[in-house]
């Protein structure tokens, strides 16, 4: 009977004052990394990129990148620098500038190429009258040159047979070349071929007298 009484009491006890609860596991810190810095630029090579127009005024388009970053380029003597680490830096230059900095560079550029055209009289070699003045630049043109090579190509317009306008477009090719060694051009720097009707810059039916086809192209490099 004691023995009940006891185990009641104890639980009695224990009812009222529960044990206290085990004690919590510590939180584990979290551990974050800093971001990692961004990769060092290597120095580069110092690099300059000028725009030159062409002999037209024409400007094209240049696109200079590094690491990425990209600068575009299109107008005259725009030019990109890249030094050290930094990227692309973008400016405008005089032309005086340009043409002084860089003077041994475009002193050893080739030349622009030259193109002319040349107009015929119907069915023969003879120049028209504009085109005896033309011919007279073109030769002080190209006797400018240190050592020119001269592609003379003949043509005509779609009056008369092929083979015939074969010769005569041939004819008047060589014609020109004459005219050239001349002038001083070596021989042997001067190519003359014809070509016929075949490669018309105007579109006709057979036998149309256009005047405008019937010429002599000189492509100067």
């Amino acid at each position: 009977m004691e023995t009940v009484l006891v185990g009641a009491v104890l639980a009695l006890i224990l009812a009222l004052n529960p044990p206290p609860p085990p004690p919590r596991a510590a939180p584990q810190p979290v551990v974050v990394e800093p971001p990692k810095p961004p990769p060092k630029r290597a120095n580069a090579v110092p690099e300059i990129v000028v725009v030159l127009p062409s002999a037209d005024g024409h400007v094209g388009t240049v696109v200079v990148e590094r690491d990425g970053e990209k600068v575009v380029l299109n107008q005259a003597y725009a030019s990109s620098r890249i030094a050290g680490t930094s990227g692309p830096q973008v400016t405008q230059l005089p032309e005086p500038q340009v043409r002084k900095v860089f003077a041994p560079t475009l002193t050893a550029l080739p030349e622009r190429p030259l193109n002319f055209q040349l107009y015929f009289v119907r069915g023969t070699d003879a120049l028209t009258a504009d085109s005896k003045g033309e011919l007279a630049r073109m030769l002080e043109e190209v006797s400018r040159r240190k050592a020119p090579d001269v592609l003379v190509v003949g043509h005509t317009d779609t009056v008369g047979k092929p083979d015939r306008n074969d010769k005569l477009s041939l004819q008047r090719a060589q014609r020109v070349k004459a005219d050239l060694v001349r002038k001083g051009i070596a021989a042997g720097r001067v190519q003359a071929s014809g070509r016929g009707e075949r490669e018309p810059i105007v579109q006709t039916a057979d036998g149309v007298d256009e005047p405008r086809n019937r010429r002599v192209e000189i492509s100067v490099r």
